[in-house]
């Protein structure tokens, strides 16, 4: 069989000198999740391609042909990848097979696209499902879901692989090699999956579980040179890695040997890591971390009120995550900070209290999103009569999709505007380019450009915001 593989893109790749310096307007990292399934593949089919529209065109002349096309979807290209089906359907005989996070856990929608739902991962069910349709057989295998005669059909809960340690060939990626030029696009390891925590708005526990499983220390830093390898030899002026664990240290005794077998390799190379507040109280841990060359944490804060942190489950408090931030930065390590605006507590003047504590507090970055919320989870069903839309998932970027309690959908908007204006100020960045080194610095700047385009974004929708509450 011809088997390809397609993640869509919100907004699809396009040429552009900003892709050197500005991520996620015209560029963007691939997923690994593609590239993985289609190693998995490959030695079983031979012919088995990717295409990412994070970082180029689709070749359709390619695609049209293929037996089987998956189509790999988050909420946030839900819809891009429903019209990539349509025009598959259009022009091409294949099979077309939905598969990723947001198919996963709204597979009853999804369903209406194409002709199966592979649901939660696919590492084992992928096989079993390719090896039934090329026999022609019925399908059965647990985590499937499909339509016939107007009637949803569901194979029950998919099955949780425990073999993880498939390291992608990026190879299969069509353009990945070229993308590596780019300072907006970096190599990228997932060595864990699952998370023992329960925090309402995140849907990877609906969709992977609570119990965490991991590569062997020894994959996951093969798969870290190998990552390192494919990006080599092109001229970047950031060279950093992304282990995109959402939490990492849950097994501490793993992560710990995951650490020494970098250190142990005397691999050279800046690493940035997603953390919950809890590893800044472990001196141990932070020791290690700079000493293999982690230069930052991508620290979940999320809110800074205690009311928040309670009304959505997450186990923390304001003093935990300012005394965690303090010793991270001790060791001398940065932290970035990952904060939710519009939880039903806040108020108009989020912004600048968020803003203040970023720079008080010396947090080297941010990403600032409004509340989300992907089907399937807690806060979805305690607040989808509160969205704006359930029908255009493209808005589930980081913009405001629901009526928050004591605020408008523009106020909410208009306060992640304040914050990050604030934050990435011309007078800020004059201060990084001064005293500011190295990649430090370089993250700064390209910080500075990428948010300066997202407040557009913002800026521009605040028209539709403000049209649709006055119909509330």
């Amino acid at each position: 069989m011809k088997i390809r593989f397609i993640e869509p893109a919100n907004t699809p790749y396009k040429k552009s000198l900003k892709n050197h310096f500005v991520y996620d307007e015209n560029i963007r990292t691939p997923s690994n999740g593609i590239i993985t399934l289609a190693t998995i593949l490959k030695p079983i089919y031979g012919d088995v391609f990717c295409y990412s529209e994070s970082i180029s065109e689709i070749k359709w002349n390619d695609v049209f042909d293929a037996d089987i096309i998956f189509i790999s979807i988050f909420t946030f290209n839900a819809n891009r990848g429903y019209k990539l089906a349509r025009y598959i359907r259009r022009h091409s005989k294949a099979l077309i097979v939905f598969g990723g996070l947001h198919a996963t856990l709204n597979y009853k929608e999804t369903a209406k696209y194409c002709d199966y739902v592979l649901r939660g991962e696919g590492d084992e069910l992928i096989v079993e499902f390719t090896k039934t349709i090329s026999s022609g057989k019925a399908v059965t295998s647990p985590g499937i879901a499909y339509i016939r005669n107007g009637k949803l059909i569901s194979t029950g809960e998919p099955k949780i692989p425990e073999k993880i340690d498939t390291i992608p060939d990026r190879n299969l990626l069509y353009g990945f090699k070229k993308a590596t030029k780019y300072n907006t696009v970096w190599p990228q390891v997932h060595a864990s999956r699952g998370c023992p925590h329960n925090c309402d708005y995140c849907a990877l526990v609906a969709a992977f579980g609570r119990k965490v499983r991991t590569r062997s220390p020894e994959n996951v830093v093969d798969d870290i040179e190998q990552a390192i390898e494919f990006f080599s030899g092109s001229r970047r002026l950031a060279n950093m890695l992304w282990i995109t664990d959402d939490n990492f240290f849950a097994d501490r005794k793993w992560a710990i040997s995951v650490l020494n077998e970098i250190i142990n390799r005397k691999i050279k190379y800046s690493f940035t890591i997603q953390a919950r507040y809890e590893v800044g109280f472990d001196d141990e841990m932070l020791v290690l971390l700079k000493k293999a060359g982690f230069d930052e944490l991508a620290m979940g804060i999320e809110f800074l009120e205690d009311e928040s942190f309670k009304n959505y489950n997450k186990k923390s408090t304001y003093d935990d995550i300012l005394r965690s931030v303090r010793n991270i930065q001790k060791h001398g390590l940065r932290t970035r900070g990952l904060f939710i605006f519009g939880a039903d507590n806040h108020t108009t003047g989020i912004g600048d209290r968020l803003a203040d504590f970023v720079i008080k507090n010396n947090i080297s970055g941010v990403l600032i999103q409004a509340m989300y919320f992907i089907p399937g989870t807690p806060v979805y069903e305690t607040h989808k009569n509160c969205l704006i839309d359930t029908s255009d998932w493209s808005r589930c970027t980081g913009k405001a999709v629901h009526y928050p309690v004591n605020m408008t959908p523009a106020q909410l908007q208009q306060e992640i505007i304040t914050a990050s204006a604030k934050i990435y100020s011309v007078k800020r960045l004059f201060g990084a380019i001064i005293r500011k080194r190295g990649l430090e610095r370089i993250l700064f700047i390209g910080e500075f450009f990428w948010q300066k385009g997202v407040r557009k974004k913002l800026r521009d929708e605040l028209p539709y915001l403000e049209k649709i509450n006055k119909k509330m």
